[in-house]
């Protein structure tokens, strides 16, 4: 046995110590205050992940790091050495949580890996003691799909035990890759990592996820448009509607109890919204009554009981909110009243606090937030074209399509400190749908 072995061992006896009434379905925690009057914009906490022994080590640290790092809501922390000595407390026992706390770090997190999975423990640096305790399963089939997601969702469950709100790295985002016939519907971790295609139709667009996540609605455009729902488990698709002669479906979303589609309809008399069974079946249920106007881009409020969708009715195309029904319509965006406005993308935020959207600013789109009464609207990018927005679970981060690398790609912005990351690395990547927490527990 190893030095770095026996030192973990001790501790990771010493944590199931405290922590023996955990186990891998064990929901309960105790958030900890580390930082008071904590500001999003300027506060981040600093945090220490030690070396992980074994098989696969190296990479579960390097995914955790890097997913509390996206999270920018903690200052991960490289002490520069790997050396299991150092991180030890006196005669080798405990951990140095005066080493941590000379670094600034308030936290500290330990992960072995164990016969069913990950045990991790989190350690309070002033406090000098195990603050929390957990096991996760994990596949197998290292290095996989299944298994970094289940990694992640030990990233998700450490900000969750220090911040109380659980991170999003256990998300995905789907995106189109390309146009026309050669277009690819794409899924993606939410670090950029395990990059899959998924089968579509040609002409496919507008990818949306449901509730669970276990599904995504997508519409074809071009002849013989038609609206689809893909179960990702089995990766097969079923048609809700169309092909009807001289119709287009587009842009569909699901209500947020995933049993119903929103989805626009266009045919020679204008686009409406309408609604139909997430199951098929019927013919769907028109919500507006455009005459001759164009309604498309539905977003559902979290409760599911408004609507804000574009419309052009004053002649541009605006923000509208209406009740579920389709009645009580008004316009959103009704500051700045120009017939040069272009306004488009909506994307209610989980929270509900905020709806994210396109505009168009000096002859490009910019990625912009409004309050759902149409007050504080507030610019979100500035670099290079930006637009096609779509909320994070938390509320806080956004994934867009932008030029501002001199290609299409999709970016991730945190709305609280500005910050941007590149999610996808290849060229006409665009309408970015983030999904839900996936496989909570």
């Amino acid at each position: 046995m190893t030095r770095l072995t026996r030192a973990l061992l001790l501790v990771a006896l010493g944590a199931m110590a405290l922590g023996r009434r955990a186990s891998a379905q064990d929901t309960t925690y105790r958030g900890i205050t580390l930082v008071g009057n904590y500001d999003p914009t300027r506060d981040k906490y600093g945090i220490v992940v030690l070396p992980v022994g074994g098989a696969f080590g190296d990479s579960i640290r390097a995914i955790v790091q890097r997913d509390l790092d996206n999270s920018d809501r903690f200052s991960v922390i490289d002490l520069g050495t790997t050396d299991p000595a150092t991180f030890r407390g006196a005669n080798g026992s405990g951990l140095n949580y005066s080493l941590f706390a000379k670094v600034n770090a308030v936290a500290a997190v330990e992960i072995i890996s164990v016969a069913t999975g990950l045990h991790v423990a989190l350690h309070d640096v002033a406090k000098s003691q195990v603050l929390n305790v957990a096991e996760f399963p994990a596949p197998s089939t290292a290095p996989g799909r299944d298994w970094r997601m289940a990694v992640h969702r030990v990233s998700d469950e450490i900000q969750r035990w220090v911040t109380n709100e659980r991170g999003i790295a256990a998300t995905r985002i789907a995106y189109m890759r390309g146009t026309g016939e050669a277009a690819a519907m794409r899924i993606v971790d939410s670090d950029g990592a395990n990059e899959i295609t998924v089968p579509t139709e040609p002409y496919g667009i507008s990818p949306a996820w449901n509730p669970r996540g276990t599904m995504i609605t997508y519409t074809t455009y071009a002849e013989n448009s038609r609206l689809f729902v893909i179960d990702l488990a089995t990766g097969r698709s079923r048609t809700l509607a169309g092909p009807v002669r001289n119709t287009t479906f587009s842009t569909p979303v699901f209500t947020p109890d995933g049993n119903t589609i929103i989805y626009a309809r266009s045919t020679d008399s204008g686009t409406d919204l309408y609604s139909m069974s997430a199951n098929g079946g019927d013919a769907g249920r028109r919500l507006t009554l455009g005459r001759g106007v164009e309604n498309s881009q539905p977003t559902v409020s979290p409760d599911g009981r408004r609507i804000v969708y574009v419309g052009n009715a004053l002649g541009r195309p605006e923000l509208y909110i209406m009740d579920a029904d389709g009645t009580n319509n008004e316009v959103l965006t009704n500051y700045e009243d120009s017939e040069r406005n272009y306004r488009s993308d909506p994307d209610w935020s989980p929270d509900g606090r905020s709806i994210t959207y396109t505009e168009r600013l000096n002859g490009r789109f910019q990625v912009r937030t409004i309050n759902p009464t149409g007050s504080a609207p507030k610019y979100r990018t500035s670099e290079g074209a930006n637009e096609q927005p779509s909320w994070a679970p938390d509320g806080r981060h956004i994934v867009f399509t932008s030029s501002r690398s001199g290609v299409r790609q999709l970016w991730v912005m945190d709305i609280e400190t500005g910050r941007t990351r590149q999610l996808t690395q290849s060229a006409g990547s665009r309408l970015g749908a983030w999904s839900p927490r996936l496989n909570e527990p």
